[in-house]
């Protein structure tokens, strides 16, 4: 382990990442809001972290290795977490505990829009610019950000890249260079922002919260400048547009890349995982839409599928945007949504999850072991659209799966412990784990009232869903420590 080059990497990644304390700043000169304070002492105390820790060990030239790269990761993630939490700890309002402020944060890092904040409608506007900016700098990764501006790095950003991406098939690169690859993901996250900033002001909201939302939506992240959420607005139209950009956002970034560069829009119908992600959102639309009007939820047609549509997408992707109280729906509807977010986004994607690719290869896989037991010693591969799937992959998948569950169960328990209900403590792990947000019973509009110690669990939670198991339980194996 070569501990000098994880401390330089380290060191210069907080620095880029204290400039972020910076347009909040802006916000509250342009709205008048007194003393940007907060996100000022923010900056100063996050730079001055940042090169004390990369300073001593400037001069190092080793290279980074894989090992090195998970975990620059993780104490990226982590240190992230407590220094986002800064603002909301240092703010006069909102008047919220040190666990409250990184639970804040690491949502708003890990695109979960899980929240323990009342009254955002009463919340300045600096605060609120910060937490969706927080989402939008998570959506896809901060240090495949940091790889695509600071190439001056020159120690191995890929295995920065194949720590911190999503998905079983990590080793694909859309371009040679990995520093070109993360720009160009960054370049389509951008222009997708820009567009749907643009739609939603279009549509009716004010620039602030046109930015505010396209910066959560893009990023799959659900937070809002607005106790209601998208319900605030009441507009179908802001809510088709949220729909779309939702859909686009949980479709694999290296697809949209794909089709920009070659200009085809049918590359997205020949991918599989892209097939099966329409089919699971369709699927779930019409059930919910069918359930909401023959149980007399909405007692029109148009009602029942605008908000059955926003709801099946908005869980379905892990966004956690929502326009009705779903939490207060049929137990059956609550319970399908639920499920839909454990499937989440494709992978490459800024959704949560278990992602779609993976959900498809495990029913290829027993669909594979089915013909097995008729065909004993017939040789099947796995395919996903026309091409043999390596076993590895499958063997990852299937580790994946089985690490998720035990970890889901541990965690459920854990959450069961501090005294909340078994549905509470069931739906909170998912959401937190999914990094969708909203869950039911207690949890179905905010965090607020439970017990330190479950918040820390969901921290926990968060931080294992967006790195996606392994990335964090590595670091647990002895193995890993070994020279």
């Amino acid at each position: 382990m070569k501990f000098t080059v994880v401390r330089k990497v380290l060191g210069l990644l907080l620095t880029v990442f204290s400039f972020t304390m910076l347009p909040p700043v802006v916000v509250a000169l342009i709205y008048q809001e007194g003393s940007p304070g907060p996100f000022l002492i923010a900056f100063a105390i996050i730079l001055g972290t940042g090169l004390a820790i990369f300073f001593p060990v400037r001069q190092s030239r080793h290279v980074l290795r894989l090992r090195d790269g998970f975990l620059v990761v993780v104490l990226f993630w982590t240190s992230l977490g407590l220094a986002g939490a800064l603002p909301f700890l240092l703010a006069p309002h909102p008047d919220i505990s040190a666990t409250d402020a990184v639970f804040e944060s690491l949502s708003g890092l890990t695109t979960t829009g899980a929240t323990v904040i009342l009254g955002l409608d009463d919340l300045p506007k600096s605060i609120l610019f910060y937490r969706q900016q927080l989402q939008w700098l998570g959506g896809m990764g901060i240090i495949v950000l940091a790889v695509a501006v600071l190439p001056m790095l020159g120690i191995g950003g890929m295995q920065l890249y194949r720590a911190e991406m999503p998905g079983p098939m990590k080793d694909s690169k859309l371009t040679p260079r990995i520093t070109e690859t993360a720009k160009a993901l960054w370049y389509i996250y951008l222009w997708m922002t820009v567009a749907c900033a643009l739609a939603y002001w279009g549509a009716g909201m004010t620039l602030f919260d046109a930015i505010g939302h396209a910066f959560s939506t893009v990023a799959i992240g659900g937070f809002s400048t607005h106790d209601l959420s998208m319900g605030y607005f009441n507009n179908p139209l802001i809510e088709m547009i949220a729909v779309f950009f939702m859909l686009l956002a949980g479709m694999n970034f290296t697809l949209h890349f794909a089709v920009v560069r070659r200009q085809n829009l049918g590359l997205y119908f020949q991918d599989s995982e892209f097939r099966f992600y329409l089919l699971i959102m369709g699927t779930v639309t019409l059930i919910v839409t069918l359930a909401l009007y023959y149980t007399d939820t909405y007692v029109t047609w148009s009602d029942a599928l605008t908000k059955g549509l926003f709801q099946a997408v908005s869980i379905g992707t892990t966004t956690g945007f929502t326009t009705a109280e779903f939490y207060f729906w049929t137990p059956f509807l609550q319970i399908l949504l639920l499920f839909a977010s454990f499937i989440g986004g494709c992978a490459g994607s800024t959704g949560g999850g278990i992602k779609v690719i993976r959900f498809l290869l495990l029913i290829k896989q027993g669909m594979r072991e089915i013909d097995r037991l008729i065909h004993p010693n017939a040789q099947l591969p796995v395919r996903i659209g026309g091409k043999s799937i390596d076993h590895r992959v499958v063997d990852a998948v299937w580790g994946f799966f089985s690490l998720y569950v035990a970890c889901f169960i541990l965690m459920y328990l854990m959450l069961a412990a501090t005294g909340l209900d078994l549905l509470t403590a069931f739906s909170a792990v998912a959401a937190c784990i999914n990094n969708l947000g909203p869950g039911l019973a207690q949890v179905g509009a905010h965090y607020a009232d439970l017990y330190d110690p479950a918040k820390w669990i969901l921290c926990f939670a968060m931080l294992l869903g967006r790195l996606e198991i392994f990335t964090l339980l590595v670091l647990l194996s002895p193995t890993f420590w070994q020279r």
